[in-house]
């Protein structure tokens, strides 16, 4: 009897940040990850794939996956913030590569996540639910994902395939930088989350490996807030 194949991940974004989390976590517990994205970290560990790809390319994305099989995961952690977002062509950047990168990845593996009777979880945010005064596209890329996931989760489930997102609010990682090493906003920032500090990287990761585990077997269309209940405060 032939050994069985460990089960496969496609993690955007997945070499840096909250994704390499994702891909850690999904590693130990023996499933393969393909990370797909423009940025990777030097010491990615053995399990996680890299291939570079803009998550907005199409044919970049194909190559990316082609050679995998059935895939039992994906998670589209792949987004940009930027700090011209009321310029309308930065605007529409910003959701090429957030909600539409999201959709064209999910599109192109659909057929092989059925195959595996696979999962996919998006990446809502704090921003899903409130206005940003500096990153209009980012928040409404955000809200966009909500919308999406809800979408995806109805038209994709006759085939067997569940589709959540998590929605991080205040986490340590480098996209975050900036707000942290700024002193007053930091504590600021501290104070409003009723649990009193910023969440990790790993917390997340956690929060999606429940999602595409066989214990979220009856869960669909939700999106699960991992923000030390910042977004109730």
């Amino acid at each position: 009897m032939s050994e069985a194949h460990p089960p496969v991940a496609v993690v955007t974004g997945g070499a840096t940040g909250i994704g390499r989390a994702v891909g850690e976590l999904l590693v130990s517990r023996g499933w393969q990850v393909r990370a797909i994205g423009l940025d990777s970290d030097s010491d990615l560990p053995e399990g996680i794939s890299f291939v570079r790809a803009d998550v907005s390319d199409p044919d970049a994305l194909r190559t990316a996956v082609e050679d995998l099989g059935p895939v039992s995961a994906l998670v589209t952690a792949a987004a940009v913030l930027r700090d011209d977002e009321w310029l309308p062509a930065s605007f529409d950047r910003v959701l090429e590569i957030n909600v539409t990168g999201v959709l064209a990845v999910a599109e192109l593996l659909r057929s092989r996540l059925a195959d595996a009777g696979g999962a996919i979880v998006n990446f809502a945010s704090m921003w899903s639910y409130f206005g940003s005064i500096g990153a209009p596209a980012y928040a409404a890329s955000k809200g966009a994902i909500v919308a999406l996931t809800r979408s995806q989760a109805v038209a994709y489930a006759a085939e067997g395939i569940r589709v959540n997102a998590v929605a991080p609010g205040w986490i340590e990682t480098p996209m975050s930088r900036r707000a942290r090493n700024d002193a007053e906003r930091y504590s600021r920032i501290t104070t409003r989350i009723p649990l009193a500090r910023w969440g990790t990287a790993a917390e997340v990761a956690a929060a999606i490996g429940f999602l595409v585990s066989t214990e979220a077997s009856y869960v669909t269309g939700s999106v699960l807030d991992v923000d030390g209940g910042y977004s109730i405060g």
